[in-house]
Parts: structure tokens; sequence; C-alpha cells
């Protein structure tokens, strides 16, 4: 599976997985209730390297989905926190990641401003790390110990995102709300979980190492019970790899056992990301949105039983690249770096013109404002009822206008051959809030200031 090129699915039998209604976002009664049941829980605390999860050699372009490199990342690998735009989008992925989809209870401007300045200490202090405060041993401690007496960096990223809902339930936030950003509704071939849908604020959670994903959690569930609620979360990973014999990092591989990012955008040009991802003046958004991007968010699942059983020929030509080494079909002897070249291939007797890759992005000059980040992750989910493995993509990706961009691609891939192995059962879009820019600024400040105007 390619970069931009998109894996998002299409088709199966409904017996493998029913569809499910769109579930009805937390009413103000309801969060209210919540507010009320929860009482105010846990105790503030703050405190307080280069990032190393995935190196490859000068000149080589910067891709997120580099897969990382065994033996280089280290629980030392610290990102730093304060910028322009959030750290987690164009940095490369850690081997572990995970989206937690919650419910705000904050019902006025002062409770929401409360919530993002207490979620910006507790990430300031989890993502550079530090040691936690003793407390009288007859109060519950401070930390979970889940990572000893001293939090490493372990290059964790928190990257804050906003849902429709939180804008669309509030009249006082509701004129703010990013131009573009929209409930996700559902595709042909989805088959969504009510339970895995929407939210009124996402984080996206990465770092070197599962329990210091985890333990991230936990502290934000402790030190914010009572502004937010879980709704839903997805955990995955990205394989570690050993370089190739050129020393190159490659795209890591998805569960159907291709390489998945192997066209996405170089993310360390600047000039691309400010075009590509980040939200600027020309889009006319928000002065508030400036700085900040659309997040499209999908659990996929892989009915990889079944791709296991297909010919590798169809496995390759649903995709539209060598399983092996991830080159493009037109070159099959070649890298997955390699551009096809589709004007030389115009009937798809190399490249079939309903490969994933051939939908996703047909090479022409109309759909490079089409172009999207991606940083996705694997995701193991054990065994459903059915017998079957629960397995598939944590597909993420950013972009500067989410119609434009995932939903676009998205439309363009509806009714592709790969949706026989591929169900589509969560997810949502959000927009990712610009960085935080200095020490004594919060996430959402400026959405705050334009709420006090």
């Amino acid at each position: 599976m390619t970069k931009h090129e998109l894996p998002v699915p299409r088709k199966i039998e409904e017996r493998d997985a029913p569809p499910a209604p769109n579930m009805p976002d937390m009413s103000a009664s309801r969060r209210k209730a919540l507010k009320m049941g929860i009482a105010a829980m846990g105790t503030l605390w703050m405190g307080g390297g280069a990032y190393a999860a995935s190196r490859t050699p000068e000149g080589h372009e910067s891709n997120v989905t580099d897969a990382p490199v065994t033996n280089v990342a280290s629980p030392k690998d610290r990102v730093p926190f304060f910028g322009k735009h959030q750290s987690g989008v164009t940095n490369p992925r850690p081997a572990n990641g995970m989206i937690a989809s919650f419910s705000v209870l904050a019902e006025t401007p002062d409770a929401l401003e409360r919530l993002f300045r207490r979620l910006t200490e507790r990430c300031v202090f989890l993502t550079q790390g530090g040691t936690p405060p003793d407390y009288d041993p007859r109060l519950p401690p401070a930390d979970s110990g889940i990572l000893g007496p001293v939090i490493p960096p372990d290059a964790l990223t928190i990257t804050v995102s906003l849902g429709n809902s939180l804008f669309e339930e509030r009249p006082w936030l509701k004129p703010h709300r990013p131009l573009r950003l929209i409930r996700m509704t559902r595709f042909p071939n989805d088959a969504l979980d009510a339970a895995l849908c929407h939210g009124d604020l996402n984080l996206q959670i990465c770092a070197n190492t599962q329990d210091t994903t985890q333990h991230a959690l936990r502290d934000i569930l402790k030190n914010l019970a009572d502004q937010l609620v879980l709704r839903w979360m997805q955990e995955g990973n990205v394989p570690v790899i050993q370089p190739g014999p050129d020393g190159l990092a490659e795209s890591a591989r998805n569960l159907l056992g291709f390489r998945d990012g192997s066209a996405n955008p170089d993310s360390g040009d600047e000039a691309l990301m400010n075009h590509l991802v980040w939200v600027g003046a020309e889009r006319k958004e928000p002065a508030w949105a400036l700085g900040g991007s659309y997040q499209a968010v999908r659990i996929i699942r892989n009915f990889v039983e079944r791709w296991d059983r297909a010919p590798l020929w169809e496995q390759e030509a649903f995709i539209g690249r060598t399983k092996v080494t991830g080159a493009p079909l037109d070159q099959p002897h070649g890298r997955e770096s390699d551009t096809p070249d589709y004007t030389k291939d115009p009937n798809g007797e190399k490249t079939p013109l309903d490969s994933h890759i051939r939908l996703a992005n047909d090479r022409t000059p109309e759909t490079q404002d089409n172009i999207i980040l991606r940083r996705p992750f694997n995701y193991f989910n054990g065994v459903a009822k059915n017998g079957q493995l629960d397995q598939g993509l944590l597909f993420i990706c950013y972009q500067a206008d989410l119609e434009k961009g995932f939903i676009t691609v998205q439309r363009r891939l509806d009714g592709e051959p790969l949706e026989e192995y591929l169900k589509p059962v969560g997810g949502g879009y959000f927009f990712t809030l610009p960085g935080v820019a200095r020490k004594g600024d919060f996430f959402g400040s400026a959405l705050i200031a334009a709420l006090r105007a």
C-alpha cells in the first residue's frame, strides 16, 4: 500500500462485518450528567536529546512512513513540544501509536480554556520527561509508576485534534468551526461501528514503546477525568526493520504484506507541507486555525485469511506494486521509490486501471492537490466472534483541505477490487490544532482569544 495512495476499502459480504448506524454524538445533557457524577479528580503536576526513532542517510527524503530502524530508538529520544505546528504530524513515526477519542464536558468558554490549559501542562511534562512529585502516601500517587520513578521522553508526541461535534453542540463555539470540518459519513464499503466513530476531541499518541503511549493515556485520564470522557481508542504499531544494503530506510509493511508509504510526500519539504498539510491564510479559514491541519482517521479491518489465499498475481494487480520490493508494476525490477509512468501504459496492461495506486493517484497535474500525508499503524485486536483474526490498519492522514484530500481520494477508490479484502469499521474527521508557540501558551489559545473577542 502506498502513502498518499491510501488504503481505503470496499465491498465485502455483509455477514463478515454487518453495517451499524453512526453513533449519535454525546448530548449536552449526557455530558452534564457525567460531569456531575465524576467530580473533580486528578491532581495537576508538571515538570520541566534529539529524536532518533528513524534515521536515514543525508540527502534522503524525510518520509513519515519510513520504518523505524533496529537499534536506533532510545528512551532518551525527545521531540520538541513548542512550535508553530504540533509534533506528531510531519516527523517520522516511532514504532507505536494510538488514537484516543473523547467526549468533552466543557459547556462554557471558561471551562474549555481550563481543559486546554490542563491538557497542555500534561502534554509538556509527558513528552519532555521528568520526575513526578511525591505525595502523602495516604493519597493516590502522582503517577501510575509503569515507567518507573523517572518518566523518559521516549520520542513521545501527543497531537490534539477537535471533532465537528465539539463545535456543533455549543452555540457559542459553532461560529468558530473550521471551515471544512464535517462529520464523517458512510462510504459505500463502510460497515461503521457506532462505538468506534467520531468524538469531540482526539489524541494521537505516538512513542517508541507501547508502555509509553499507555502511560500517557492513563495520565491524561487521571488528571482530566472531570473534563474528558474516553469514547473509543485504537492502538497500532509499525514494524522495526533493518536498513537496506545502501543504508536507506524503507517504508514499513502493512498486514497485507505490501510496503505502506511508497508515495508519501516529502515531509521534510517545508514548502510542500505548507501547500498540502498546513492551513495557511490562503485557505480563508478562521484566523485561529492557521498552522493547523485536517486529520482523517479510519479503522480499516483487513480480511487477512481471505487475502492469504489469493494468488500473488492478483494481490499485486489489486495493489499495483510488486510485493517483495514495492516497485511499481511497470518497473518490476526497480525500487519502491520509482514513479510509475502511466502515459506509457494507457490501457493498464502493466498497471491495471483499477489498481489501488492508479485510482488513488493517476499522476496527472490535476490530481496533485489531492495528495495527503499518511501516518498509518497496523493493529491487532485478537479474534472476532466469527473466529477470524481482527487485524488491519489504523489509517491516519493529514491535509490542508479535507474535501480535496482524503474525501476526494476515497471517492476515487470506491468500488476498487481491493474492497473484497478490506472493511472500514470506524474513525472520524478532526481538526488538528496549531502548535503551542512558547512556554506560557496553551493548546487552542487563539481559539479562546477569538471567543473572548
